[in-house]
């Protein structure tokens, strides 16, 4: 395989190695697996690509992205080479305009680009969407989200005080990677939703800014939906200010409390409907707070009156409804990063 980057020698220490990637600003601060010529070709000639593929731009560098460059990265994050055509997926969708990675990687407001997986790949090669599927334990998970950051560090140059202006960031940076827990989910997965057949694999691509854990013991479907209605109505939620520039939210609920939400009569686009209509507050619970200088809202929000209820989106469908993680009456919802949109890609 003729491949196109530079080649490096140095003492085969892993210490020095380690120390060459960090010196040179390539790692997250976690130690990278070595990209040697033979890994990069085995990640890239299991699935069949081109090398020299040109999937497009990456911003804010400008800087094109190759298969083989993707595939160093993929390297580097410890990948499979059976989790490339996924990586390679959720790269494409990275580098699509309306998820705007240059924007979402360099605000002060330090949004993680969250990777979800749908399919029967997520089975074949061991993505977690049950019990802890936010969390580590799962190579896939762990290493597709790291390939995906590393992608945005090395290729978009969005390096932490540099071009990340990240006030705080979030762990998510480090990687985010989950799957919808379609075996246990009441209702259509994501991927059907979108239209797609249930064996269709696919890759969705989320800006979040960070996961706010919900709980609710009670076992009433109505219950729970309350209670996440109120755990959004906030002061310093940005999707307020927002929804003007395309805002969206993503709601995770628990099995337990898809299925109760289900038996209460619920569908799927009935959930979004519940909290686009109930999500609201007035204008005098946001005028001269947090984003109020910078809101961006449709004309028909009448900011002169304090009694004007402004919706957590502009619609109900910028509301994704996902199912994932195990037992337990835990939900979370996702807080999305206003000016992107929540992308998907078949794998």
């Amino acid at each position: 395989m003729d491949l196109l980057s530079k080649r490096i020698d140095i003492e085969d220490s892993w210490e020095i190695i380690q120390d060459y990637y960090y010196d040179n600003g390539w790692s997250d601060g976690l130690p990278v697996v070595p990209a040697t010529e033979e890994l990069v070709e085995n990640m890239i000639s299991a699935s069949h690509f081109d090398p020299r593929e040109n999937l497009g731009i990456i911003q804010p560098s400008n800087r094109s992205v190759t298969i083989e460059k993707i595939a160093v990265n993929a390297v580097m994050a410890g990948c499979k080479p059976q989790y490339f055509p996924v990586v390679v997926a959720a790269v494409k969708a990275l580098l699509r305009p309306e998820f705007n990675v240059g924007g979402v990687q360099a605000t002060t407001g330090g949004a993680a680009c969250t990777v979800v997986i749908n399919g029967p790949i997520r089975n074949d090669i061991g993505i977690n969407s049950d019990a802890a599927c936010f969390g580590p334990g799962y190579r896939a998970n762990a290493t597709i989200g790291r390939a995906v950051r590393l992608v945005i560090r090395n290729l978009g140059e969005l390096i932490p005080g540099v071009m990340d202006k990240a006030t705080l960031s979030t762990p998510g940076r480090f990687s985010f990677c989950f799957g919808e827990n379609e075996e246990r989910s009441p209702w259509e997965s994501y991927q059907e939703e979108l239209g797609y057949g249930k064996d269709t694999n696919m890759v969705t691509l989320v800006g979040v800014r960070g996961v706010y854990n919900v709980f609710e013991s009670s076992s009433s479907g109505d219950r729970t939906l309350a209670t996440l209605v109120q755990s959004v109505v906030t002061e310093g939620f940005a999707n307020y200010y927002q929804i003007g520039s395309g805002s969206q939210m993503t709601l995770v609920l628990s099995p337990e409390h898809a299925i109760e939400i289900s038996d209460a009569g619920f569908t799927k686009s009935d959930v979004k409907k519940y909290i686009y209509e109930n999500a609201r507050m007035p204008i005098s619970r946001l005028r001269d707070k947090a984003h109020w200088s910078n809101r961006v809202w449709p004309n028909h929000i009448d900011f002169d009156d304090d009694n004007t209820m402004v919706p957590v989106t502009a619609s109900e469908n910028d509301i994704v409804v996902l199912v994932s993680g195990g037992d337990g009456r835990h939900s979370a919802w996702l807080a999305g990063w206003g000016v992107t949109r929540i992308v998907s890609e078949v794998i």
